[in-house]
């Protein structure tokens, strides 16, 4: 049984998200690519998220978002359904799109996690050997200079959409937000630090590369592949889910962070363990998602401080 989850209104995430087996299906080719746009558009629009930096890469989808409502299970399963049906049409796929692994949602807890993992989601391609910079990369995604004041538009494919239904505009804008971690006044300056660490992280991406005698594959050989193929990199099997993420060097807001995960994850299991033995006044834990929506169970409440 996986570990209870703790969604908190207007916090910042990382979240990842992997095709089956590693399949090539998310190629980028304008397709796919005003595809993805589009329907990440909609579906933050639907439910209220700020989009803070995205990645498309041919196996995986890394999103940076805040969760201003508190509804991020609700946008994971639309955006997800949409993006797995539409692919199925663009691709011609039969079966299944994701990967059987649950969705990566980690926390970011810190400015510098958010400064780190937008850098990490741009950077992606690099790490991966298929372009020596971040911004070679032909697939959906963001740059630094576009976060807080930039946007990204995209038409409505002809695949999968009904033109007839209202819920599917002709045109999505998807703007990119600026994390809640940066002052408006201060946007230069986080331009700056995320400049520095994706110079940083593409610096030791690329000398990986170097030591392990691979060549970068290239933009345009990277967009050429058949999107039936796998990767055949090697990756190790993923051990560890991480719940949240407070960037290097951190160490007393890590093990606050612990501290507290710890702390919901014992209260939780000790209410889920009172309504299972019928008491059905239990109050659960501040973050509790699933039995407050779908089991009408009570929350402690928590006042933000104005």
């Amino acid at each position: 049984m996986s570990q209870p989850r703790e969604i908190v209104q207007g916090a910042t995430y990382l979240i990842t998200r992997r095709t089956l087996r590693r399949h090539l299906l998310f190629r980028p080719d304008a397709a796919i690519t005003q595809f993805l746009v589009y329907a990440l558009a909609v579906s933050a629009h639907r439910f209220g998220l700020q989009v803070h930096a995205l990645c498309a890469m041919s196996t995986h989808l890394h999103l940076v978002v805040t969760d201003i409502r508190g509804v991020l299970p609700r946008f994971l399963q639309f955006f997800h359904r949409i993006v797995a049906l539409g692919t199925k049409v663009l691709r011609r796929w039969e079966g299944q799109v994701w990967d059987l692994q649950a969705t990566s949602v980690v926390r970011l807890l810190t400015h510098a996690a958010v400064v780190e993992k937008i850098a990490y989601t741009l950077a992606n391609p690099v790490a991966a050997g298929l372009v020596r910079r971040a911004r070679e990369w032909r697939g959906a995604k963001v740059s630094t200079s576009q976060i807080g004041g930039g946007e990204l538009r995209a038409k409505r494919p002809s695949a999968y959409f009904d033109p007839s239904n209202p819920q599917w505009p002709a045109e999505a804008t998807l703007p990119i937000a600026l994390p809640p971690s940066v002052d408006p006044d201060s946007t230069a300056h986080f331009h700056g630090e995320l400049d520095i660490e994706l110079k940083r992280q593409e610096a030791e991406a690329q000398t990986e590369v170097q030591r392990r005698g691979y060549r970068f594959l290239g933009a345009e050989r990277a967009s050429q592949v058949s999107p039936y193929e796998r990767a055949t990199s090697f990756e190790s099997l993923r051990d560890r889910n991480p719940t949240f993420a407070v960037g290097r060097e951190q160490g007393s807001a890590r093990r606050n962070a612990g501290t507290a995960v710890r702390a919901f994850r014992a209260s939780y299991r000790a209410a889920i363990k009172r309504w299972r033995a019928g008491i059905r006044d239990t109050v659960f834990p501040a973050g509790t998602w699933w039995m407050r929506v779908f089991h009408g169970a009570s929350i402690i409440e928590v006042r933000l401080a104005v």
